[in-house]
């Protein structure tokens, strides 16, 4: 029987991706590429990949920030929208691509992305750790809806400065408008609350992995200090 470690499993599903095939699958596959570059060597436990029925599928270390996905997709230029599943938990070993892994963590990830498309959920985390999950529960979901609303010029501003880490006086420059006007766009945009919350939901899911996997005692509505979720 294959030894067992532990590991992220995220699935990305591409929502009614049969009503443009072609695309979808040049989208998940320029994502794919992308997500790779994100990720250093250290935190992918696989090679990224997506199958045929336009789901993405990435494997990373514990530890490491699984929302960077449904980030880094929803602010593409070309993005589509999506459904997202992300499980921390035991994988069987191996040296393949993800679509070629599996383990509890992939069959628990499956379970909750099926789950997720008759609920119509956008974004569901588990850990393992049930207060951790309540929290993520109730929070996880504002990402999806936030990246949602965000118009073009938008989404193109946010990129910007959440993926690229630019100050807004060289977005304003990039963009060709004044810094005035990047800051009222990111007003609007709630670019500081995603990024907030982006660094909550990473701290929290670390939390969660944690107590897990018995690496710390889990703290009655504690998230640990540092992590931007209080």
């Amino acid at each position: 029987m294959p030894v067992a470690s532990r590991g992220i499993v995220v699935f990305g599903d591409v929502v009614d991706s049969r009503r443009g095939a072609a695309r979808s699958t040049g989208f998940l596959r320029a994502l794919r590429d992308e997500l790779e570059d994100a990720y250093p060597d250290s935190q992918r436990l696989a090679r990224f990949a997506f199958t045929q029925g336009d789901e993405l599928q990435i494997l990373l270390a514990p530890g490491s920030d699984p929302f960077t996905g449904p980030l880094r997709a929803a602010l593409r230029e070309d993005s589509l929208p999506m459904r997202w599943a992300m499980v921390a938990g035991h994988i069987d070993a191996g040296s393949g691509p993800t679509i070629e892994r599996t383990g509890e963590a992939f069959l628990a990830a499956r379970d909750r992305i099926e789950r997720a498309k008759v609920r119509r959920e956008r974004l569901v985390a588990h850990t393992g750790d049930p207060g951790c999950d309540a929290l993520l529960a109730d929070l996880a979901p504002a990402l999806p809806a936030l990246l949602g609303d965000l118009t073009d010029r938008q989404r193109e501003m946010a990129r910007l400065v959440l993926v690229d880490g630019l100050r807004r006086a060289d977005v304003a420059e990039r963009l060709g408008v004044s810094r005035a006007t990047v800051s009222v766009m990111a007003e609007r945009a709630h670019v500081r609350e995603l990024g907030g919350l982006m660094e909550g939901l990473a701290g929290i899911f670390r939390d969660g992995e944690a107590v897990a996997n018995g690496e710390v005692a889990a703290v009655p509505g504690a998230v640990t200090a540092g992590t931007g979720a209080r």
